[in-house]
């Protein structure tokens, strides 16, 4: 895997640290990016369900009523 190398202020990486419970700076990095990605996941499939029943309603004639 390739590897990136950044910089980041100190004192956001120990909060990060203190935070997540982590004793490197590279597994607080880590554990912040993935939760990231989590969340942005989660949202993508919130949304996607959110939006289904609307398009499957556009779709499917309403039987008459009445």
């Amino acid at each position: 895997m390739a590897k990136v190398n950044i910089s980041l202020d100190a004192e956001l990486v120990v909060e990060v640290m203190v935070l997540a419970g982590v004793g490197s700076p590279q597994d607080a990095v880590e554990a912040v990016v993935r939760d990231y990605i989590a969340r942005g996941h989660r949202t993508e499939a919130r949304v996607q369900l959110r939006d289904e029943p609307e398009r499957d309603a556009d779709t499917v004639p309403q039987p008459p009523q009445g």
